[in-house]
């Protein structure tokens, strides 16, 4: 069971994540992009610090990231939790 009165701190770990992501090549795969919605999902709720981290990430992504792939999927997130 998870304990809503406590704040998650998930969007921390995605934050730290994304950084490893971007080092890694400089780039955001669609399989890292999944990673990182799997940690901002995994409590099953989305809040808005997770969804500011999302924000930042998209706003970082460059044209050679954004895919017809990672475009729908990005364009997907955004519908389905308001980002």
């Amino acid at each position: 069971m998870v304990d809503t009165t406590k704040e998650s701190r998930d969007y921390l770990e995605m934050a730290f994540r994304s950084v490893h992501c971007f080092a890694d090549d400089g780039k955001l795969l669609i399989d890292e992009l999944e990673e990182l919605i799997s940690i901002a999902t995994r409590d099953g709720v989305v809040d808005n610090n997770e969804k500011r981290v999302l924000r930042n990430i998209f706003s970082r992504l460059s044209p050679a990231e954004l895919t017809p792939e990672m475009l729908e999927r990005i364009q997907q997130l955004r519908l389905e939790y308001k980002i």
